[in-house]
């Protein structure tokens, strides 16, 4: 079994994570390992982020780790909030906070079409680097539904799954079509190739 950093805090997506790597992998978090502190996260782009996060942690570890870095793009808001998704409503990460912001600022608009997009960076034992992406095509409730899932999910109507948003979908069906699940498993795909 091999030892794999994932470079998150947030238990719903190492749960993710480990579900789509399946029993081959012992898919560890940094605060199992005693890493407490905040990962520097400061590119411009979500590649950037997450290059810069995973670097980080195998440069501690040693071990080899993954990162992503998501952002919710909406077309009507030029692509934001981007990579400011987690922290759109300032600093805090509060979900709540973000998507009551992101309601507002669409409700002058019809168009809420929508993407999430994350970036994976796989970096190896022996450093080698390797990205991955995923998209999850969609659109923007008007109001919240649901309560399973976290983050956007309750306003994000994915495209797969027709007037349910993603927290109102099982964990199953989130994980078939979410754009973290695709980048995991192309991740995940290529590490059984080698």
């Amino acid at each position: 079994m091999m030892k794999i950093l994932f470079a998150t805090a947030n238990k719903g997506k190492l749960t993710e994570a480990a579900e789509v790597l399946g029993p081959d992998y012992d898919v560890v978090s940094p605060a199992d390992l005693g890493i407490t502190e905040d990962i520097p996260e400061t590119g411009a782009t979500l590649q950037e982020n997450s290059l810069q996060k995973a670097q980080y942690l195998h440069e501690k570890t040693g071990l080899p780790c993954f990162a992503d870095d998501t952002g919710l793009e909406v077309d009507a808001l030029g692509g934001a909030p981007g990579i400011y998704s987690a922290r759109y409503a300032g600093p805090g990460h509060d979900s709540q906070a973000n998507m009551i912001k992101l309601l507002k600022e669409l409700e002058q608009f019809n168009d809420r079409r929508a993407r999430f997009h994350t970036v994976v960076t796989l970096i190896l034992a022996d450093g080698q680097v390797h990205f991955f992406e995923g998209v999850c095509e969609g659109s923007i409730a008007h109001e919240k539904h649901g309560t399973g899932g976290f983050g956007y999910d309750p306003i994000f109507l994915a495209d797969a799954y027709p007037g349910r948003s993603l927290a109102e979908v099982s964990k199953e069906e989130k994980n078939a079509v979410s754009h973290r699940g695709k980048a995991i498993r192309a991740m995940a795909a290529w590490l059984k190739s080698q």
